[in-house]
């Protein structure tokens, strides 16, 4: 409960990251800069709301674990090592990742909720929490749900979350960094870095959160050598404010009923045409 809001770990983060970002910057950029209020304000306001998200996935997970899988399978699962447990809780997390991650983008009612995330156009290490608390418990689904249902034990799952929020805050940092050879295995910030671009080539690639090769063996990696990605964010209007990007999925899905309706006339963007959602390439 002390650091129910994760403040440690922020400002610890702080420490790394904006001396890092000042030595190693792949893009130019202040410190201050726009929508850093609103950053805090999904800091510390959407880490209540997510908790009781969480709570109710670990609740489900247990019921699942207790009357729907054998014994036999939990029992196993629970007597291995810590040390085994660990790579395979990071391995079936991170796949769970991939595949909300990647619902988010094609599905369009989940787009509107991503899309809050995406619409960060100065991107640094802070944009990993600037995302809608929808989007951040149906991507806990994804990842803790088989996780607490299988039976790891909570000091492996606790690890895998640790590991977790740095790697968000990493490869969101505005940092020149590449892994080489390894740059098709693991996550780097200039793999997601081209998740977050607005160009076409890279609109919908890259999902997963620590391991590139899902994105290699799902057909969905790209990371074009000797080019870095120029501009970020949508391409249909966003509000700015922490409250009205909360109310922003809900408005979109309103619009979007009316604009079905011909009875109603379309609400028009800032450009003058219906805002649109971003699209998005199929499930393959």
């Amino acid at each position: 409960m002390r650091d129910l809001f994760g403040l440690t770990q922020f400002l610890l983060a702080v420490l790394i990251f904006v001396p890092l970002e000042r030595l190693f910057a792949a893009r130019p950029q202040k410190i201050f800069r726009r929508g850093l209020l609103t950053d805090m304000a999904f800091l510390f306001i959407n880490a209540g709301l997510v908790l009781a998200g969480v709570i109710a996935i670990m609740t489900a997970a247990i019921l699942v674990n207790q009357s729907v899988l054998p014994a036999a399978v939990t029992q196993t699962i629970g007597d291995l090592p810590y040390l085994v447990q660990v790579p395979v809780v990071i391995l079936i997390a991170d796949l769970g990742v991939y595949w909300t991650h990647r619902i988010l983008h094609v599905v369009p009612a989940m787009w509107q909720i991503h899309s809050v995330h995406h619409a960060v156009e100065e991107l640094d290490w802070l944009a990993a929490i600037h995302q809608h608390p929808l989007d951040v418990m149906f991507m806990k689904a994804g990842a803790l749900f088989p996780l607490y249902a299988l039976g790891f034990s909570t000091e492996a799952i606790g690890t895998y979350l640790l590991v977790y929020y740095w790697q968000a805050w990493l490869v969101h940092a505005n940092v020149r960094l590449n892994y080489g050879p390894l740059r098709h295995v693991l996550v780097s910030p200039e793999f997601h870095h081209w998740h977050h671009s607005s160009e076409t080539a890279a609109r919908d690639k890259n999902f997963a959160g620590m391991f590139s090769f899902y994105d290699v063996l799902f057909g969905s990696a790209y990371l074009p050598k000797g080019q870095d990605p120029k501009a970020f964010g949508v391409d249909h209007p966003m509000p700015s404010g922490y409250l009205a990007l909360l109310a922003y999925p809900f408005v979109a899905w309103t619009a979007k009923r009316k604009r079905d309706d011909p009875s109603e006339v379309q609400p028009m963007s800032k450009g003058g045409e219906p805002a649109r959602p971003r699209q998005s390439a199929p499930l393959s």
